[in-house]
């Protein structure tokens, strides 16, 4: 039984794999992992800002092409960071759902 932290490289921040349920891992476990998880999600509106930056030259670079494959291009892009800095929201939010599951 282990949680592992692996680099996910879409989010660019390391995500928790868990083998079991929460509830099977011991509370020395639970404990370790969320100070880990702490430690990632701290940088995590680092990590959104960062990507925020990226949508804002794209769209600097979007508001003034004129190729018309390069610019579905660009909003691809647009759209899959900001998938990401939904999925970062979501996981920053995670860390208050396996806190109050360790509270049980």
């Amino acid at each position: 039984m282990s949680i592992r932290f692996v680099w996910n490289e879409r989010l660019g921040i390391e995500l928790p794999e868990f083998d079991n349920e929460w509830e099977q891992y011991s509370v020395e476990e639970r404990s370790d992992t969320l100070a880990r998880w702490e430690q990632i999600r701290g940088r995590i509106p680092e990590r959104i800002y960062e990507i925020e930056k990226n949508i804002i030259r794209k769209q600097l670079q979007l508001n003034v092409e004129d190729d018309f494959p390069l610019s579905c291009q660009l909003n691809y892009e647009i759209s899959e960071l900001a998938s990401c800095i939904t999925d970062l929201h979501l996981w920053y939010r995670a860390n208050q759902e396996l806190a109050s599951k360790s509270h049980h």
